[in-house]
């Protein structure tokens, strides 16, 4: 029995998740530097772990579901609402 390879849709949907993931420890890093945000830094990379997991359970661990589809939009809004905001700031 072979493991069957992922899909295309597959890879562009855990590739659209894994982004809003690395910017958020990015987030993490320049808030512990900074000093500032931090509650909102350090929350947001858990919400998103424990979203994603739970999606993914519920899914049974298919990426192109509904499911998890949906958390990568609202982790995608989240990011789009922080730099509107960062950007009202500067």
């Amino acid at each position: 029995m072979s493991a069957q390879s992922p899909s295309r849709a597959d890879t562009l949907w855990a590739l659209a998740a894994a982004i809003p993931f690395l910017l958020s420890i990015a987030l993490l890093a320049y808030a512990v530097a900074q000093q500032a945000a931090l509650a909102f830094a350090i929350g947001w990379p858990i919400l998103q772990v424990i979203g994603y997991a739970g999606s993914l359970k519920r899914s049974g661990g298919t990426v192109d579901h509904p499911l998890v589809k949906s958390q990568v939009f609202i982790h995608w809004i989240m990011l789009v609402i922080l730099i509107v905001m960062i950007g009202r700031t500067a």
